[in-house]
């Protein structure tokens, strides 16, 4: 796991001003790779390359980057892991190829020289974003992993000099940088609570799509990324072609991808652990390292003293059980408080996913005893895990039926009292309820259910749903949200369900926006490597084969990947109502963090800043401060803009 930052334009400058400019660049993001460091240019061309290093495979200085191919054809800087390294290396040497070391950058060196860069590429089995220069053809290529589970950004400076990095901070360290905030990317982050590619917070500055490659030649003209794999024809190519073996056959199949697909994410050349909530994606991932381990796997939870927000107590029972090491830290509000400052440049940009708090003291606690750790992220996209699948498809089959009169007659009836004052009104019931129900604001989650009532399609249904400002624009001055994956129709696979259909499109956007963009800052920011075995190709192609019957039954998700684990865990272990990686923000707002969001949302600051309205967000922050409303998701979203402003200055 490392950084990789670099420019390309005008050769007017020397060798030593290129990688001076390189090395400043580089610099800023130590912390993606503190072993090593190394630069290159190519004064007559105008490019330079920076590379940051944390080592995880061949320790020795043959995997050091940047680092030319054998024939001297190519040049890479690569952040990442190819995990099928060593099936590559046997073709390549029965092709002829010789290598020094055994490093995965090596390989793809070889690779590239053997199939051309683009078929390559498809033959990779990893997490990975690179930039190879290519001096035969004089050509730039810029590539990203298939699902994004490594960044990498790119943008056009006025002299013509194209700037690419890991992250954001090495473009502030590029001589001139132009660093407009793109207020439009500001009403997609309050919609979503992140930037959806290909924007970003600067103007000019874009995310490179996952699957993603991008081929420049120095020249006026600009591409535009090709992809070199689609999730969208996975999709339609799966649902023409489902598995048709039995559900034993599935479960088996599934197990034997699984297993393979930790087994070699397995191979380090440094200490390896796990993060373990509990839950079944995490759980099944460390029940099959355990199962191919010869000594105790390492695992780390996160606990919380708030009773309805700690999974520690089941990560502990099913460490327990596993046999592994395992080693939990209970979170306090101060934890998280001491945490927040560093956030804007951790995540260089806003983002405001708020489990970024735990996930980043779950890194720093596991990077105190290894160096890499996998995770158990993308079960619920890819096995219909999340709630929403379930709410969403059972309230379009209730309400489409109905004319548009009535659901607006009952969304009216549902909102006639505000949230608090239903919220009081079942106080006293609350105890009769079952225990997952006692804590959750029914007057939110009708008023909710009304906004709900009145969409007119299932997809707008889903935007609803995932959407946290309804109307953004009314919010930011000067903002128009941007067009991304999620209103863009035109990418949309042709699947006949409505679940899968919301599933295809979190993969497209929530899991590369939200949760790798929050996996991969935070690990990152601890000089942790975080590798994810669901997102193996072959587990994402077989998944997408699986017909919804084998995923979901009843209104219960992930079926299949439950029936993995109970070869593994005992049932008991694991059925619970699912609680997600969360933290009890709501109370923090109100309680410890109160004087922290009170500064950054004071009304006159807004109005001095010029980029919010202040009316519509104090308006929340009152009502959530009163205890009428829960708007911790809404006030989250504006804070970590305000934030990352104020880390600016």
């Amino acid at each position: 796991m490392c950084g990789l930052a670099g420019f390309f334009g005008p050769p007017s400058r020397n060798d030593c001003e290129l990688q001076a400019i390189a090395q400043g660049m580089n610099d800023t993001i130590y912390l993606r790779g503190p072993d090593s460091h190394g630069v290159w240019s190519d004064q007559a061309n105008g490019i330079a390359f920076g590379h940051r290093r944390l080592s995880i495979l061949d320790l020795s200085p043959e995997g050091h980057q940047p680092m030319v191919s054998h024939n001297g054809r190519f040049v890479i800087v690569f952040n990442g892991e190819v995990y099928n390294f060593k099936d590559l290396r046997k073709e390549l040497v029965a092709a002829g190829h010789a290598f020094r070391g055994h490093s995965d950058t090596e390989i793809m060196l070889a690779a590239f020289c053997q199939w051309g860069v683009l078929e390559a590429t498809k033959r990779f089995n990893g997490m990975f974003a690179f930039a190879v220069w290519d001096r035969d053809e004089k050509l730039l290529h810029l590539s990203r992993d298939r699902l994004g589970e490594k960044p990498l950004y790119y943008g056009w400076q006025p002299d013509g000099t194209l700037l690419f990095g890991s992250e954001l901070k090495t473009f502030k360290a590029y001589p001139g940088f132009s660093n407009a905030i793109n207020r439009d990317a500001i009403a997609g982050l309050l919609r979503l609570n992140y930037i959806a590619d290909p924007h970003s917070i600067y103007e000019g500055v874009y995310k490179l799509p996952p699957a993603g490659l991008l081929i420049w030649d120095g020249s006026d003209k600009r591409p535009e990324p090709q992809l070199y794999w689609s999730l969208k024809d996975v999709a339609e190519s799966a649902i023409n072609n489902p598995f048709t073996g039995s559900e034993p056959e599935a479960i088996n199949e599934l197990e034997a991808l699984l297993k393979d697909a930790v087994g070699i994410r397995m191979i380090s050349d440094v200490p390896l652990g796990a993060f373990l909530s509990g839950g079944i994606d995490s759980s099944t991932i460390v029940a099959l390292m355990q199962a191919q381990s010869t000594k105790p796997v390492r695992t780390f939870t996160i606990g919380f003293h708030e009773k309805n927000f700690n999974e520690a107590v089941f990560a502990k029972d099913v460490a327990k059980h596993l046999g592994t090491d395992h080693t939990e830290l209970y979170v306090t509000p101060k934890d998280a408080l001491d945490v927040i400052p560093k956030l804007p440049a951790l995540y260089d940009e806003p983002f405001s996913d708020y489990s970024q708090l735990p996930t980043y003291l779950v890194c720093k606690l596991a990077r105190q005893h290894v160096t890499v750790a996998l995770s158990g992220d993308a079960g619920d996209e890819l096995f219909s895990g999340y709630e929403r699948y379930f709410v969403g498809r059972s309230l379009w089959n209730k309400i489409s039926s109905l004319p548009p009169i009535g659901r607006k007659a009952a969304a009216g009836a549902l909102t006639m009292m505000s949230a608090r004052t239903i919220n009081t009104l079942l106080a006293p019931f609350k105890g009769l309820l079952p225990e997952k129900y006692q804590h959750v604001s029914v007057g939110d989650k009708l008023h909710k259910l009304a906004e709900v009532l009145q969409v007119s399609n299932p997809v707008t249904m889903y935007q609803n749903l995932v959407s946290h400002w309804k109307h953004p624009e009314e919010v930011v001055i000067n903002g128009r949200e941007p067009r991304t994956a999620l209103t863009d129709s035109s990418n949309w696979p042709q699947v006949p369900d409505f679940t899968h259909r919301m599933m295809h499109l979190d993969m497209e956007t929530y899991l590369p926006g939200d949760i790798l963009t929050k996996v991969d800052r935070a690990s990152m920011g601890v000089s942790l490597e975080g590798r994810i075995p669901l997102l193996d190709p072959r587990v994402i192609e077989f998944a997408w084969r699986i017909p919804l019957s084998m995923k979901v039954k009843g209104n219960q998700g992930k079926w299949l990947l439950r029936q993995v684990l109970y070869k593994h865990v005992p049932k008991h272990l694991i059925e619970r109502p699912k609680m997600g990686f969360s933290v009890p923000l709501g109370d923090w707002l109100r309680g410890e963090l109160r004087d922290w969001a009170e500064a950054l949302l004071d009304e006159s600051r807004l109005k001095r800043e010029g980029y919010f309205h202040p009316a519509p967000i104090r308006h929340k922050w009152n009502e959530h401060l009163s205890g009428s409303r829960n708007w911790q998701y809404y006030l989250w979203d504006v804070l970590m803009f305000q934030a990352w402003l104020e880390a600016q200055k």
